[in-house]
């Protein structure tokens, strides 16, 4: 049986911290659980960041598997201490579920950049997520990248939650602020049409001002392509930007559309790569 990721981030920061910083938390956590009001928690989370550290979460390969297996979609290697400790302290003071999504939006309103970080992150492992959504989409309206990659990145909340026209306003917010699209959670799963005629409408305008759009926008095109699409893609091929090519290689090779696979043809270096497993969504951006 999966642990509660309640129990993981315990059991990862009994690891990580030292006695008397646990010692501290586990204090914090319990007072929580007693008496689960504002004044407790808003001191709680203040202090977590100063009792505790920032320092990374050190968690292995085992580590990420079990927060998997304990929520889908759910990947931590990211967080900090502080992070993991504010979440878990939102948890113990989460009681019978009460009011929680009231307390979510008052606490995301009030919160300092460390602590909104946190707070989004731990989306997915609130209880009544669903009531959650609203406040979701708030942290993505934010001009702070990192708060915004908070909800946008290695967060399967939006992909379980979202609806089409809010997925697809992630998307494309994300490409609007220089976001890689790689980290989101189910991006190909939940590529759709509206989507990819939404981003066929926008790579006109970069092209218009004589700027480079990122190759990562073909990935949620590439599906859909056909008629002007494929026409986008191939003028993406015959890039001198080497990766805005695999980009349009990667989504020509996505396309059911016939033509798509005969225009792939035309570039048999790049086709042999995909081919190989040498040219990848991810790999591509792990180089941009």
């Amino acid at each position: 049986m999966a642990e509660l990721p309640s129990r993981l981030l315990r059991d990862w920061l009994q690891r990580q911290l030292p006695e008397a910083a646990f010692d501290w938390l586990a204090g914090q956590l319990e007072a929580l659980r007693q008496d689960p009001g504002d004044r407790k928690l808003h001191v709680a989370l203040g202090m977590i960041p100063r009792r505790l550290g920032k320092d990374d979460l050190a968690l292995s390969v085992a580590d990420l598997r079990a927060a998997e297996a304990a929520r889908p979609g759910w990947d931590p290697r990211d967080w900090s201490a502080d992070e993991a400790a504010r979440v878990l302290a939102l948890l113990a003071a989460a009681g019978a579920n009460t009011g929680f999504a009231a307390r979510f939006t008052q606490l995301c309103g009030s919160a300092e950049v460390g602590e909104a970080i946190a707070l989004y992150r731990g989306l997915p492992l609130y209880p009544d997520p669903g009531a959650l959504e609203d406040q979701a989409a708030e942290g993505l309206r934010t001009n702070m990248r990192a708060v915004f990659e908070a909800v946008a990145h290695d967060n399967p909340y939006p992909r379980d939650y979202f609806d089409e026209n809010r997925w697809n306003q992630m998307v494309l917010k994300a490409l609007f602020i220089g976001s890689t699209l790689d980290p989101i959670v189910g991006l190909d799963a939940r590529a759709n049409a509206a989507l990819a005629a939404m981003l066929g409408d926008y790579v006109h305008e970069p092209w218009a001002a004589g700027r480079p759009v990122t190759p990562e926008l073909w990935r949620c095109v590439g599906p859909f392509a056909e008629g002007a699409a494929l026409r986008d893609l191939e003028r993406a091929l015959d890039s001198a930007d080497e990766p805005e090519r695999c980009g349009a290689a990667l989504a020509l090779a996505a396309s059911p559309s016939p033509e798509a696979k005969e225009i792939l043809s035309s570039v048999p270096d790049l086709s042999g790569r995909i081919e190989r497993g040498d040219l990848t969504w991810p790999g591509l951006a792990a180089e941009l």
